[in-house]
């Protein structure tokens, strides 16, 4: 996701600083960046000066190289756009007054916000949330508030996830950090200079102690020390820590690998992804701007989903939130077959591709497919700029960041994020949900993230699962209903990165061939949490159990009558029907990730695979 990089200090030059912070958290992706810097001129206040660039931060430096900015005290940034497309006004930092900031997160309340400073006669010049953040600390600032007060006081009003770091140009002798939610924010003091970074790789080169802020915490920095307090202004006592990182695993922020860090970053991609596209006061859902009239949906015939592998998993989980929410009939494609089966397409079909890369060669032929054929189409992606978003009537991005590890983990999270706002949206257009079922929704939406963070806090327990199992041969996961896909999921990461032979099933067919595989080698993982069909899950895992097969149970919370009937059983929270499989699909991560560890296998760069299919 985006970067964050600051300083304060002679010992460094800022624009050095800055650059070279913004380039060690190049590989976290990025559209647009920018820094911002002011001269201190022995202490006296100077004008901040802004430079931004779109694109690669090849095209910033050139612009500093033909302008450069001399200062000891700034703030650098490169931004993946959530609010606003990526356009030079929209890059960081932003500017009101004398205050310039640079921020990671999400603001809930943005739309209030904005009327507010609006009706203030604020001059707002951007698209961005972001700047809404620096009007109110410079609204505070004229009113008398020093730079650290104006931040908390603005905070006070904020809803929703930031990580921030602010200046002024009337203040040129401290810097401001503020953190609240899942982005992060990382302090680091060396001789006569400190510094913020949103991951340790920025900073790593000039310090190795390091503070890393909570929620709450408030930073004030100067070129001699930080300190810290919460929203109250008292101080918080945080412990320097020493990072002994190499440069590539700072990349991966203190964990052994990629595939691992993004499993847990996943409570963030999911708040990202939600972004301000709810609002649960008027109960409205704007899916950035892509309109459905009461109409277009009215006359649709139907939903053609269309991805490959994992993606395709998240389209199957669609087509149950979009027919039982906005009972809109649709099918799911593998794309490589989409085309091949000559589809039976019209204008009143909408064509739905979902790749996390944007450049799937399979999913970008069924879109053409389905444009030749005149059907609207509106792709689901992570990737701005990409060909499937290019080529689009309507593109829904997934806010996950950038995915390293090639097994997508948090990109599948954001995708089913991205399938349900698309069913709550249709099912709304359509009048199919009461004022209170859709609050209901949209409450349960607004605490999946917490309950995902809660889930991920099964990571010790699933290591002991997984050394127990690790070295079986073969393994049947079984589900049912919505489950099923999330069975799928499992088995294809299992298989991707260990290479243990996987399947998966739906559980009502384990009778019509897949029971003549069980015996006491085969570890069967079924997913029996508490549901409409869970009666019948639970007899097929006694079916199991009677052919001497381990069963690993993944159940919900409460149902201590299962662990009779399992060898293993990991305990998820019950979010109801359509959002319970994101809780469900987190401990199957973690449990292919765990058995390939202690296989030793590459769990980043498995055999064979690529992160982005290209070519048919």
């Amino acid at each position: 996701m985006c970067g964050i990089v600051g300083t304060i200090g002679k010992r460094y030059a800022a624009q050095e600083v800055l650059i070279d912070g913004l380039r060690r958290l190049e590989y976290r992706g990025y559209d647009s960046s920018g820094i911002a810097i002011s001269t201190t001129r022995g202490g006296e206040a100077a004008p901040v000066e802004i430079r931004r660039a779109v694109g690669k931060l090849s095209n910033l430096e050139e612009r500093l190289r033909d302008a450069p900015l001399e200062g000891h005290i700034g703030i650098g940034h490169t931004r993946w756009a959530t609010h606003g497309k990526p356009s030079e006004i929209n890059a960081h930092p932003h500017r009101a007054g004398s205050v310039v900031i640079v921020h990671n997160g999400i603001i809930e309340n943005y739309r209030e916000l904005r009327d507010e400073l609006l009706a203030a006669d604020c001059d707002i010049q951007s698209e961005t949330d972001t700047e809404l953040i620096a009007h109110m600390i410079d609204l505070d600032m004229k009113a008398g508030a020093d730079l650290l007060t104006a931040v908390r006081n603005s905070c006070r009003r904020v809803v929703g996830s930031y990580a921030f770091g602010a200046m002024c140009g009337d203040d040129p002798t401290h810097l401001v950090a503020a953190k609240n939610g899942g982005s992060p924010i990382i302090l680091g003091m060396s001789e006569g200079q400190a510094f913020i970074g949103s991951d340790i790789p920025a900073i790593l080169p000039y310090t190795r102690q390091m503070i890393f802020m909570a929620d709450g915490d408030f930073a004030v920095l100067t070129e001699e020390s930080i300190q810290v307090v919460d929203i109250d202004g008292r101080p918080v006592d945080r412990e320097y820590k020493t990072v002994n990182f190499d440069p590539v695993s700072a990349e991966k922020g203190g964990y052994d690998r990629f595939m691992q860090k993004e499993i847990f970053e996943q409570p963030r991609a999911i708040t990202d992804t939600i972004g301000t596209r709810i609002n649960e006061v008027d109960l409205t859902i704007d899916l950035d701007g892509i309109e459905f009239t009461r109409d277009q949906v009215e006359k649709m015939s139907r939903i053609a989903l269309v991805a490959c592998g994992t993606a395709s998993y998240a389209c199957m989980l669609g087509k149950y939130m979009i027919e039982q929410l906005a009972g809109i009939p649709c099918e799911v494609d593998l794309a490589s077959e989409f085309r091949y089966r000559s589809p039976i397409l019209d204008p009143n079909c909408l064509v739905v591709p979902v790749s996390q890369s944007g450049e799937t060669a399979d999913t970008l032929a069924a879109l053409r497919e389905g444009r030749e054929q005149g059907a609207r189409v509106l792709a689901i992606t992570n990737s701005r700029e990409s060909s499937i978003a290019r080529e689009s009537d309507d593109v829904l991005y997934t806010h996950a960041g950038p995915e390293i590890g090639v097994a997508s983990t948090k990109c599948f999270m954001a995708q089913l994020v991205a399938l349900y706002l698309l069913a709550l949206k249709l099912a709304a257009v359509r009048g199919r949900l009461g004022e209170d079922e859709l609050r209901q929704r949209i409450q349960d939406l607004q605490r999946l993230p917490r309950l995902v963070e809660q889930t991920l806090d099964l990571d010790e327990r699933i290591q002991e699962v997984a050394h127990k199992y690790f070295r079986a041969t073969d393994f049947l996961f079984l589900g049912r209903g919505i489950m099923f896909p999330i069975a799928l999921e499992g088995a294809l990461k299992l298989k991707e990165i260990s290479y243990i032979h996987a399947e998966a099933y739906a559980a009502g067919e384990l009778k019509h061939g897949p029971i003549a595989l069980i015996d006491e080698n085969m570890p069967v993982l079924v997913i029996a949490n508490k549901g409409p069909l869970y009666d019948k899950v639970v007899s097929n895992l006694e079916q199991v159990r009677a052919r001497d097969g381990q069963v690993i149970a993944l159940a919900t919370v409460g149902d201590t009558e299962i662990e009779s009937k399992a060898n293993d059983v990991i305990y998820i929270e019950d979010l109801g029907e359509f959002l319970t499989p994101a809780l469900a699909v987190v401990p199957l991560q973690l449990l292919a990730y765990h058995v390939a560890t202690r296989k030793g296998t590459d769990v980043d760069q498995p055999r064979n695979l690529a992160k982005s299919v290209t070519v048919e």
